[in-house]
């Protein structure tokens, strides 16, 4: 699948990623899996047995959405509590800092403290609509400082990237510039926005790395299964489908097998690639879904 493009880009990132070990070890990567947090007491039942399904694959973290508005940051905290008290794995939630105070996100961090969460997904997160007060904090790098303030060095900092530009950013510069902002005010990695074109993935990476980026900035990993969905999202978050994936896409009509076929095969390719290539991990987005994740996990023969 389109292989040549895949050559072309290999070679190109030949020089720069040299140093990398063309298959790193299992250990040395960082797997990670996104939930969002239940609304129904059908939809808590769901995650329970579908985080202990992919539990079993050893991630390094389960990560927990966090939306705007009272009741989804409840369920955040109560979905990361049960991860942090029922599993074997690290829960890292996801704390959003728009409309919020530093009063606010203090409290959140004392009690992710005192029930030893020591992993926090650090984001602006969205302005909610007709909404005049974004609060204290009114980008994603001065929440990481506060974090960093008040508690030092116990949480371990995630952030977010974005290979194809944030939707809101008005250039390329400006979003690598608020990106090496986050890392300097104390972001130990990064997770990016999904995407399906290597290219912007190592092209970001190459620049922030021009920068003196140094962590690691792992590939976020969206399989796809819903075609409408998919492109009703991607057309908001700013991620590209590229256009002979759309074309192939569409000419399945309602066939959602097929579908789920083709996405499954292109995304393990996509994975392939990003690994040998040297990406320091994938970070999958669920969406409280096993089946999906678990067959490309499958496909890339990683539990072997």
């Amino acid at each position: 699948m389109n292989d040549l493009h895949e050559h072309e880009h290999e070679h190109e990132h030949e020089h720069e990623h040299e140093h990398e070990h063309e298959h790193a070890q299992r250990d040395d990567l960082i797997f990670s899996f996104e939930f969002f947090p239940p609304k129904t007491e059908k939809g808590v039942e769901n995650l329970r047995a579908v985080r202990t399904q992919l539990a079993e694959l050893k991630p390094r973290f389960f990560s927990v959405t966090y939306g705007a508005g009272g009741s989804t940051q409840t369920n955040t905290l109560n979905t990361v509590l049960e991860i942090q008290r029922d599993s074997d794995i690290e829960a890292a939630p996801h704390l959003s800092c728009v409309g919020s105070s530093a009063e606010q996100i203090r409290e959140i961090l004392e009690t992710y403290r005192d029930n030893g969460i020591r992993h926090i997904v650090a984001l602006r997160g969205d302005l909610p609509s007709g909404t005049r007060d974004i609060g204290e904090f009114r980008y994603a790098n001065e929440l990481v400082e506060f974090i960093r303030k008040e508690t030092g060095d116990h949480f371990n900092i995630e952030v977010a990237a974005y290979p194809e530009m944030h939707p809101q950013a008005p250039n390329l510069k400006v979003d690598i510039d608020n990106f090496v902002r986050k890392v300097n005010a104390g972001a130990n990695s990064a997770i990016t926005q999904y995407f399906y074109n290597a290219d912007a993935y190592w092209h970001f990476v190459d620049t922030c790395a021009d920068k003196g980026v140094d962590i690691p900035i792992v590939p976020g990993i969206m399989p796809i299964t819903n075609y409408t969905q998919l492109a009703r999202f991607s057309d908001m978050c700013g991620a590209e489908i590229p256009r002979w994936l759309r074309k192939q896409l569409e000419t399945y009509g309602d066939d959602v097998e097929s579908i789920a076929k083709c996405g499954e095969e292109f995304v393990t390719l996509l994975c392939e690639n990003l690994l040998e290539t040297g990406a320091p991990g994938l970070h999958f987005y669920t969406m409280n879904r096993v089946e999906p994740t678990m067959s490309i996990w499958r496909n890339l023969g990683l539990s072997e």
